[in-house]
């Protein structure tokens, strides 16, 4: 059960990761197959919920992509879950404290190192009764979500906590709790400081910072700044972007007779 995300880290590369928000096997089908490294089934934001999960991983499977979650929460029912359905990483949202870190940690591995549950339904099917087990606590990835002016406080006790693969930027939401607009690409000066820092406290403890964009432009950004995992984009905001552009062009082109 080797995952890819960590061969891509290892060999210093960067992992490009795609977004579903759309709970269809078919569209994850579709995004399997377009070049991502790995990509994100959004049970926090998106409109999928566990079944729709299951259906986009089976979508999936047979392509070269890593299968991760957004969980909802940082609650050890939905994280065992998702992880018995064959998610090979967890981005868990709104995780403030050290405490908190440590929990995702807990709820995310197996005895003696946490206090998962074993039944790995779908993700045991991976290897022979047994193996699984054996290799989950080491190879499933863990990001909890940077993303409140309190989790920023508690940066390094964070960063600190054993367990942990990195973090995951949540731009919208960070700059939300500093009295900001929420959005994802981000240029304040102050929030350029915070991300530096980041990638910086990353680079000592040899962890991996990600960050959610909206597109290329933001994402060769993030890369150049230092992230280790970029999310381009979410295939509901795909298929809207790429229709409004075509509309628009048609429109343009066609000297006022669409």
């Amino acid at each position: 059960m080797a995952n890819k995300v960590k061969e891509i880290w290892a060999s210093g590369k960067v992992v490009v990761n795609g977004w579903l928000a759309i709970p269809s096997g078919f569209s994850a089908e579709v995004m399997a197959q377009c070049g991502f490294d790995s990509v994100t089934v959004d049970i926090q934001h998106g409109v999928q919920d566990y079944q729709s999960m299951v259906q986009c991983f089976q979508a999936m499977n047979g392509h070269p992509v890593t299968p991760m979650v957004r969980v909802p929460w940082n609650e050890p029912g939905i994280i065992g879950k998702v992880l018995d359905g064959g998610a090979y990483g967890v981005i868990c949202p709104m995780v403030n404290t050290k405490q908190e870190a440590e929990n995702l940690v807990a709820y995310s591995k197996y005895p003696p190192r946490g206090t998962r549950s074993n039944g790995p339904i779908r993700s045991g099917m991976y290897g022979s009764a047994g193996t699984y087990q054996q290799t989950a606590n080491e190879e499933i990835v863990l990001l909890p979500m940077m993303e409140t002016k309190t989790a920023i406080e508690n940066m390094e006790s964070i960063l600190d906590v054993e367990g942990i693969n990195g973090v995951y930027i949540g731009p919208s939401d960070l700059g939300f709790s500093y009295g900001l607009v929420p959005k994802l690409d981000r240029e304040e000066p102050e929030i350029m400081k915070i991300y530096e820092k980041i990638v910086k406290e990353c680079g000592k403890r040899g962890l991996y910072p990600g960050i959610h964009c909206s597109g290329a432009v933001g994402a060769t950004k993030a890369i150049n700044m230092g992230f280790k995992l970029v999310t381009l984009f979410n295939d509901s905001g795909l298929l809207a972007t790429y229709a409004r552009m075509q509309i628009a062009q048609t429109r343009k082109d066609s000297n006022g007779k669409a």
